[in-house]
């Protein structure tokens, strides 16, 4: 099963619905919808209505983010994956580098992702490098610690997909060469094995996904789908990734 997450960060009103009503549209007539699955997720102030309104649709609604405690406290303007469940949620994005930046450390982390798991929501958890990482060759030491610090065993794959987005490359239209990227996310499938003990969750990528580029995507086996951010916006854009994949 691949994945298309459209990721809308910042973006979105009541009406913005119409462009994923066009994707939906899409999605359930398209000949390889049995081979994917659509995710979006738009800010909090939609989850509650998308969730409702796409319930008995194809595509799922998530979240961009979660609190790293359960259920309710005291922390102004903090919504938990408790609450987010609540309204329909059933994904949720945990480590984005946006919010890394922010300041989420690896222990804020390992708590979003446990408390996401425990209430249901399955979990896109997002790593990469950024240029300095990647001018000095630490990619892979960034990586495996991103990956180490925050998954345990004893959490439930079943609910973890992993999206591998390299920081230098969102939103800059640079992109890995297919051979990075296939060592890379071979590099990150063997790491989550050896945390697992048995085999890799799904790993996507995200960073200046188009229409284009997806077509340099779609030979790397080792991909199982995309985090898509700015192209996700538009009902055109995101269904020209899912047709150049297939095409």
């Amino acid at each position: 099963m691949k994945y298309f997450i459209g990721n809308w960060k910042m973006f979105g009103i009541p009406k913005s619905i119409e462009i994923l009503n066009k994707i939906n549209s899409f999605y359930s007539k398209d000949k390889n919808r049995n081979k994917y699955k659509v995710i979006f997720t738009p800010p909090y102030t939609l989850i509650e209505s998308y969730s409702k309104y796409f319930k008995k649709k194809k595509i799922n609604i998530g979240s961009q983010n979660c609190y790293q405690k359960d259920q309710f406290s005291s922390n102004t303007a903090a919504i938990s994956s408790y609450m987010l469940r609540s309204v329909g949620a059933k994904y949720t994005l945990v480590g984005h580098s946006d919010n890394r930046s922010e300041g989420d450390t690896d222990s804020i982390l390992k708590n979003k992702v446990y408390f996401a798991l425990k209430n249901n929501l399955k979990v896109v958890f997002c790593v990469g490098e950024n240029k300095t990482h990647k001018k000095n060759k630490k990619t892979f030491s960034v990586l495996k610690k991103q990956l180490t610090k925050v998954l345990e065993r004893k959490f439930n794959k079943n609910n973890i997909i992993i999206a591998y987005e390299p920081i230098w490359s969102i939103g800059t239209g640079k992109i890995p060469s297919s051979q990075e990227l296939t060592r890379t996310s071979s590099f990150i499938k063997k790491t989550l094995k050896n945390i697992f003990r048995s085999k890799s969750p799904p790993v996507l990528y995200g960073g200046s996904v188009d229409g284009n580029s997806v077509k340099l995507f779609k030979k790397i086996n080792e991909i199982d789908g995309f985090l898509i951010g700015g192209a996700s916006k538009s009902t055109k854009k995101f269904i020209d990734i899912i047709r150049n994949y297939y095409r």
